[in-house]
């Protein structure tokens, strides 16, 4: 059945003008690489796909008097590339804190109206603390000088040869360093000094590292600025920390002597590996004696880890311990925490509990965790590391904690934990992309607090959550696709919006079935090897067979926001032909009409019409004969009425409500319409238009909806799926907004 058989009102176009000029369905292949044989157009490795290995044997001495660390490395670096190297480049991120670091003087610094000294001594960059790595020495294994040059947080090291492919080169290095207190300065790392005198140290970017050397960038060796954080090779380490023999380490891989265990600690940490719950290692009670009794000797713990990328440690003799196991199909991974007292009644709760729930989660979205350990360290910050992360979390002084406290604390190990995915093991160019690693990873933190228990309060994932973001003004905002040290509001960018975005992918835009297996699919191909924004691009439409490119298009490369507004809803309806019918729709559209304030005063003045006074004048086109059927008018019903089909008779008896919907994309981000039907029953239905409706016009789409019962309201993203920032448009007919104030006692 075609239109033409009907005669419906006609409307008029809209949007036409430059609608073929519509680039937000651009495919993005001017923006990604071309694929070759490294990285496929698929978003997989590609057949020739290679990645450098480094290797580290390390020995470190902590110093609690002077708050320094001591060491000496030896890196053994693997050229699997096909290209000849002449020289390494290795990163000295403690030189961030250095007196002359370029941190200190590209930030920008603003005069409050109050001010401390402290505030001065941080523009300066703590012109009293002498930062950064000291190299003492780089020789090579057979004890010759090697010649080196520092630029900043980066140090090139002059190979006496080229290293060809399949070679490699074993090189030494000697350093020490100040921590820093990080109470008073920040940082990912440094030191606590606490009220009874007792510290606790977070070990992190603490030795000289191998920077990467990969087929897009050659050597990606950009400074060390404090926000765009680590590009790193994969590598095994071998480390051993010296530390006061009172001292309980948690650190990164497996503990290769268990002798700086007691056999009672030794027995728990059996005990504990097959428990269900959390089993104190190191107890409460143990834990306060070492706090007022400080040992005079030294320690050394040692570690091992097998194809990490970086490693990190805590060390303080506060530390509670506790783990349990968790099963990851053929294995056991042991789950842990350390903590001071000052955290015990969260994280002797929550913490270990948590970890278990994040590699559940994670792994179900991703792969099995591939490591014997997962750590959790209260640290009162939050930062991540392979198999180690360090948190916050702490009662107050009567040992009670907010709402807001647990479930921040609760987040941020999901986070920190759930950061041995993404970019621990699918590692991603984080001094390039901040979102690669953060976005997703705060992602799957929304998928696994939701998972955690109902009415979870999450801050990142749903659509509302950016909206405070979203309807910004353009010259304040960054496109995701903003290189780390650039990004403006990089909480926002980096972490809420790429969160959002996923979720808005995974529940509305493919669905989760879809959706679940591209992104496993993409973690699967990337686990311990280096991706970039295009092998996600890819991998994601490859494995679900979803054209994608206008989504990152709309919400990777630019700053427009989701609003679509319902302009305008037509009521169309049948012209039946039928004379009795139609007579009696127009006379009823007549008794409707009001009348014209001429009208109006004639009725008051009490006018006389010529006609009304003189019969004669009346014939059949006068108002009293307008409505009045005659047989011609039936005759050219009854031929209409032949000229019609059975279906088509059948359709015009069946009484249906048709209505035109025209929607504006107000705010230029295009998306799916989603618009729900309110009918007289009061009953709804739901329905989905892809985004594709905005091929050919990107600001003015029509849709027609046709249905058995009475529309009495049209409603825009019901569930509030999609991040529209303006919500007062989504209602046909309008909604009145009801705006909230206060009233406070006058001033005088």
């Amino acid at each position: 059945m075609t239109l033409t058989v009907f005669s419906l009102i006609t409307l008029p176009t809209y949007g036409q003008k430059d609608a073929y000029n519509n680039n937000k369905f651009k495919q993005l292949d001017q923006e990604l690489p071309t694929p070759n044989s490294y990285r496929t157009g698929s978003g997989a490795p590609g057949h020739k796909y290679w990645q450098q290995k480094a290797d580290y044997t390390i020995e470190a001495l902590l110093d609690e008097e002077k708050n320094q660390l001591h060491g000496k490395e030896t890196i053994t670096y693997t050229n699997n590339s096909p290209d000849n190297i002449k020289y390494l480049w290795v990163q000295l991120d403690q030189n961030m804190r250095a007196t002359n670091s370029n941190t200190y003087k590209i930030r920008q610094n603003r005069i409050d109206e109050k001010a401390n000294s402290r505030y001065f001594e941080s523009i300066s960059g703590y012109p009293n603390y002498d930062g950064g790595h000291k190299i003492l020495e780089v020789k090579s294994k057979e004890g010759e000088d090697i010649p080196y040059v520092i630029n900043q947080t980066m140090m090139r090291v002059d190979m006496p040869q080229e290293l060809k492919p399949g070679e490699h080169f074993s090189f030494n290095i000697k350093w020490y360093y100040n921590i820093n207190n990080r109470k008073l300065m920040g940082g990912r790392g440094g030191y606590e000094t606490f009220k009874d005198g007792n510290t606790l140290y977070t070990l992190t970017q603490w030795f000289p590292r191998m920077a990467v050397y990969d087929d897009v960038n050659g050597w990606q060796n950009k400074q060390f600025l404090g926000r765009g954080e680590f590009a790193l090779a994969f590598g095994d380490y071998d480390v051993k920390l010296t530390v006061p023999d009172d001292h309980i380490v948690a650190s990164t891989g497996s503990l290769q002597d268990s002798t700086v265990l007691t056999e009672t600690q030794r027995e728990r940490l059996e005990e504990a590996k097959y428990s269900n719950k959390p089993i104190e290692i190191v107890t409460k009670k143990e834990a306060i004696k070492n706090e007022k009794k400080k040992g005079k000797g030294t320690k050394t713990w040692h570690y091992k880890a097998d194809n990490v990328r970086d490693f990190a440690l805590g060390s303080s003799r506060k530390f509670i311990w506790d783990a349990m196991g968790v099963e990851q199909n053929d294995k056991i991974v042991m789950a842990m925490s350390y903590y001071p007292k000052d955290a015990y009644n969260l994280y002797n709760r929550y913490s270990t509990e948590a970890i278990a729930h994040t590699l559940e989660v994670y792994s179900r979205m991703t792969f099995d965790y591939p490591y014997p350990v997962a750590i959790s360290v209260e640290a009162e910050n939050g930062m991540e590391y392979p198999m180690i992360c360090f948190n916050y979390g702490r009662q107050d002084e009567e040992g009670n904690y907010s709402s807001r406290i647990k479930y921040g604390m609760l987040s941020v190990v999901f986070h920190e934990v759930g950061h041995n995915y993404f970019p621990m093991i699918v590692n991603s160019d984080e001094r390039q992309w901040t979102w690669m690693d953060e976005g997703l990873n705060s992602f799957l933190q929304f998928v696994a607090e939701q998972e955690w228990e109902w009415n979870y309060p999450s801050q990142e994932g749903f659509p509302d959550n950016i909206i405070e973001y979203m309807e910004g003004v353009p010259e304040g905002m960054s496109p995701i696709m903003t290189n780390s040290e650039s990004i403006k509001q990089f909480g926002w960018n980096a972490y809420s919006k790429p969160s959002v975005a996923l979720n808005v992918l995974r529940e509305t835009i493919m669905g989760r079935e879809l959706f679940d297996y591209a992104f496993k699919e993409y973690a699967q191909r990337w686990k311990f090897k280096h991706p970039t924004p295009a092998d996600f691009f890819r991998t994601m439409e490859d494995a679900s067979g979803v054209d994608l490119d206008w989504f990152w298009r709309g919400w990777f490369y630019t700053t427009e926001a989701c609003d679509i507004s319902i302009a305008e809803v037509i009521t169309m309806q049948l012209d039946t032909q039928d004379p009795n019918k139609e007579m009696t729709h127009l006379k009823a559209l007549e008794n409707d009409k009001r009348p014209t304030i001429t009208e109006i005063n004639n009725q008051k003045e009490g006018l006389e019409t010529r006609v009304s006074k003189n019969e004669n004048l009346k014939d059949f086109y006068n108002t009293d004969y307008k409505y009045s059927v005659y047989q011609d008018d039936l005759d050219k019903y009854k031929k209409y009425q032949n000229s019609l089909n059975e279906k088509d008779k059948e359709w015009m008896e069946s009484n249906k409500y048709v209505y035109q919907v025209n929607f504006e994309n107000v705010g230029g981000l295009v998306m799916p319409i989603i618009i729900e039907l309110n009918f007289e029953d009061g009953s709804k239905d739901k329905k989905y238009i892809p985004a594709e409706i905005w091929k050919k016009d990107d600001k003015i789409v029509s849709k027609v909806f046709v249905t058995d019962k009475k529309v009495t309201s049209f409603f825009l993203d019901p569930n509030r799926e999609t991040a529209d920032i303006d919500t007062s448009n989504n209602h046909f007919p309008r909604r009145n907004s009801v705006n909230r104030f206060q009233l406070y006692k006058s001033k005088k």
